[in-house]
C-alpha cells in the first residue's frame, strides 16, 4: 500500500503536490511557496510523507481551522483530493507526532520570508478609505497573543506581570502595519512580551514611505521613533500623549499651529523636530467609539502645510485608525474562533503558528477587496465572517481547484 504523502496518480504526480488552501491558494501560488522554502534551505533532500510545500499549506490550514485538532486540520487539506478516482492508492492522514516533526523541520523563517514576499498593500486610488489625497492611509498597532505554558515558551517569550503577579501564560508580542482601508497586513514583527512596540515597529520601516500616511496611538510617540519613521519618506500623523509639551510657534488659518517635539532632557533647548499640531474634541456621534466622546485629542503630523492637509480634514483621517483595532477583532474573534491560547507547544512552532495566521488573514482581505472592486462597493461592505466560513468550505472543494496550474497574480507595489 502507498505511504501516506505519496500516493501518486496516473501522469506519476503526488498527491501531496496537488494540495493547496482553496481559493487562498492563489495568495500562494505552488511555485512562489517552493521559491520560498527554497531560498530558506527546507528543500527536501528526499521525497518524505509530509514535503515542505505541503507543510506550508498545513500551517495556513490550521489558522482557518483553529477549533480542529492536527489530524483533522490535515484530513480538511486533502478531503477533496483523496476521493478523487485519478489517485492510485489510499491517503492515510500522518499521526499528530508526524506532522509535528514535519512541523519542526521546516521552522518559522519560511512562513515569515513567504509572509514578506507575498503581503503587500492591495488598495488602489479608487478603493474607498485607503487614500486619503495621495497618501494610502495605514495605521501601525500592537497587540498580544497567549501560547501554551510551556518552559521553552516562557522562557523564549516571558510573561506579562503587574503588581499582583506574573499573568498565566506566556505571550508574544506583535506590532503590525495595515492598510485603513482595506484592513490588509502588510508588515509585521513580533517578540516576547518584554519587547516593547516601539522597538518592534523598527523593524518595520524598511515596508513604510513616501507616499504612505502612517497613523499611531499615544504610545508611540517619541522623539527618536519619530525622527526614524519620518526618515522613511512616510508622512506621520500620531497622537499626543497629554504630557507632552508641545508649544505654539505659528499659528495657521485652519486652526492648528506649528512646534516643535524635543529632545527629552533638553528642555527644548536641544534638536527640534518642526511639527504640526491639531487639537479638537470628540463629539459624540463623530466616533466608532462613543464612550471617547467629549475627550480632547491631539495630533502631530510632519504635513506642516495645511493646503497640503487641512486640520479638519486630518482629524477626520486620524479616525480610521480604528481599523486597525479591528483587524485585530477579526484575526482573534473570528479568524481564530476566539481560541485563547494559540496551539503549538514549543516557541518555534508558536512563531510559525502566528506567520501563519497573519498570511491567512491577508489572503482572506486580498479576496474581499477582489470581490469588492468586482462588485463597485466599499470593502467593508463584504462580512470577514463570510468570507472566512467561505475560504473553510473551499479548502475541502479543491480537487476542482488544482494549484498546480495556478498563475501567479501580477506583482504589487509595497508603497
Amino acid at each position: 500500500m502507498p505511504r501516506a504523502g505519496q500516493v501518486k496518480s496516473r501522469s506519476g504526480d503526488r498527491l501531496t503536490d496537488r494540495v493547496g488552501v482553496g481559493v487562498l491558494t492563489r495568495s500562494f501560488p505552488p511555485q512562489v511557496v517552493d521559491e520560498v522554502v527554497a531560498a530558506q534551505g527546507r528543500t527536501e533532500q528526499r521525497s518524505r510523507l509530509l514535503p515542505a510545500r505541503l507543510v506550508v499549506y498545513y500551517v495556513m490550514a490550521l489558522a482557518l481551522f483553529a477549533s480542529e485538532g492536527y489530524e483533522e486540520v490535515m484530513r480538511q487539506l486533502v478531503a477533496g483530493l483523496a476521493w478523487s478516482t485519478r489517485w492510485r492508492g489510499t491517503w492515510r492522514v500522518p499521526s499528530s507526532p508526524a506532522i509535528s516533526k514535519a512541523r519542526t523541520r521546516l521552522g518559522p523563517a519560511v512562513l515569515a520570508a513567504l509572509f514578506d514576499r507575498v503581503c503587500v498593500p492591495v488598495g488602489l486610488p479608487d478603493t474607498p478609505g485607503a487614500f486619503y489625497r495621495s497618501w494610502r492611509l495605514v495605521a501601525v498597532d500592537g497587540t498580544t497573543f497567549d501560547a501554551p505554558d510551556e518552559k521553552a515558551n516562557t522562557a523564549r517569550f516571558g510573561k506579562p506581570s503587574n503588581d499582583v503577579g506574573k499573568g498565566a501564560f506566556p505571550q508574544v508580542r506583535v506590532v503590525a502595519v495595515a492598510e485603513c482601508g482595506t484592513h490588509a497586513v502588510f508588515a509585521a514583527a513580533l517578540a516576547g512580551i518584554t519587547t516593547g512596540e516601539q522597538d518592534l515597529f523598527r523593524r518595520l520601516f524598511a515596508k513604510i514611505g513616501a507616499g504612505m500616511l502612517v497613523l499611531a496611538d499615544r504610545n508611540f510617540l517619541g522623539h527618536q521613533l519619530w525622527a526614524a519613521a519620518a526618515a522613511t519618506g512616510a508622512d506621520l500623523l500620531w497622537r499626543v500623549k497629554s504630557d507632552i509639551r508641545l508649544p505654539v510657534v505659528t499659528e495657521q488659518v485652519d486652526g492648528s499651529y506649528l512646534s516643535y517635539l524635543a529632545a527629552p532632557g533638553t528642555r527644548g533647548r536641544g534638536q527640534r523636530i518642526p511639527v504640526r499640531v491639531i487639537e479638537y474634541t470628540l463629539k459624540a456621534g463623530e466616533s466608532e467609539h462613543p464612550h471617547k466622546a467629549g475627550e480632547v485629542y491631539r495630533l502631530v503630523t510632519t504635513i506642516l502645510d495645511p493646503d497640503l492637509a487641512p486640520a479638519h480634514d486630518l482629524a477626520a483621517a486620524y479616525a480610521q485608525r480604528w481599523e486597525i483595532e479591528s483587524v485585530f477583532d477579526e484575526i482573534k474573534t473570528h479568524q481564530l474562533q476566539s481560541r485563547p491560547v494559540l496551539r503549538s507547544r514549543d516557541p518555534n512552532g508558536v512563531e510559525q503558528e502566528i506567520w501563519g495566521i497573519l498570511l491567512v488573514h491577508h489572503a482572506i482581505r486580498d479576496l474581499i477587496h477582489i470581490s469588492a472592486r468586482d462588485a463597485g462597493i466599499d470593502p467593508d461592505r463584504i462580512s470577514f465572517t463570510r468570507a472566512v466560513r467561505t475560504a473553510r468550505r473551499k479548502v475541502t472543494d479543491q480537487a476542482g481547484l488544482s494549484p498546480l496550474p495556478t498563475t501567479p497574480r501580477p506583482a504589487r507595489s509595497s508603497r
